[in-house]
């Protein structure tokens, strides 16, 4: 494939390198904002830039009939207009708060775990994210992604907020830490024990070759997908 990247730090640098070992064409390795010039001509883009801009980025793309991997996170009031943006130019949109194959069966797991514990008053329920010290939003991507699952199916939380749980507003204490890559936690704590469930990335590697692998899928399909659509979760 002719794949052509939006946003070119370290992520980018990665998703290059492996989409290359993976037999196919980097047409364009942007930092700017991309055109119908500058994208040379791709099969698909894999956005992975900055909140501020990404949604100009994937709107622009898919303008031009591109189909859009994004994996940037915390600008996601706007996911719903650029949905329809990408029904309306008959190409593809596909969002991913994170990539990795094992974060997407943890997501699959809270699930289970929140159906299991929707019932049993006697636990109450924290998440934890930590990241390096540059990553730009709080909480995650990732991290809202787990609070949603759990939304889905205990019924007690509607919101989400940032450090300790509150009546209906599901905590997440979101940590800031060196060059650390991504872990998260979930917590079910009583007065007399703790559940834990826990996911921890020790590269960037796995997020970057899930990104390939969602470009490798989404060819030739129209409308808008997650990465549970790539792995049949």
């Amino acid at each position: 494939m002719r794949i052509a990247l939006v946003g070119y730090g370290k992520m980018g640098k990665i998703i290059d390198e492996i989409a290359q070992k993976r037999g196919h064409e980097v047409v364009a390795r942007l930092k700017e904002t991309p055109t119908a010039e500058n994208l040379n001509h791709p099969d698909v883009v894999i956005e992975f830039s900055l909140p501020e801009v990404a949604f100009d980025n994937v709107k622009a793309c898919l303008e031009n009939n591109i189909p859009v991997i994004c994996g940037t996170t915390g600008w996601l009031e706007k996911r719903v207009e650029i949905e329809k943006i990408a029904v309306e130019n008959n190409t593809a949109f596909l969002y991913g708060s994170n990539f990795s194959l094992g974060v997407n069966l943890f997501f699959a797991l809270n699930e289970k775990l929140a159906d299991l514990m929707k019932n049993v008053v006697e636990y109450s329920c924290q998440l934890e994210e930590i990241h390096h010290i540059h990553k730009k939003d709080a909480p995650s991507g990732t991290a809202i992604s787990i609070a949603e699952g759990i939304f889905k199916h205990n019924k007690k939380f509607d919101a989400w907020k940032l450090d300790e749980t509150k009546d209906n507003q599901l905590g997440i204490f979101a940590i800031r830490e060196d060059e650390v890559p991504g872990t998260h936690s979930v917590f079910y704590r009583s007065e007399v024990d703790e559940i834990e469930i826990k996911h921890t990335a020790f590269n960037r590697n796995g997020f970057a070759l899930g990104a390939v692998v969602a470009a490798e899928w989404i060819k030739d399909k129209k409308g808008n997908f997650e990465m549970k659509d790539v792995l049949g979760l």
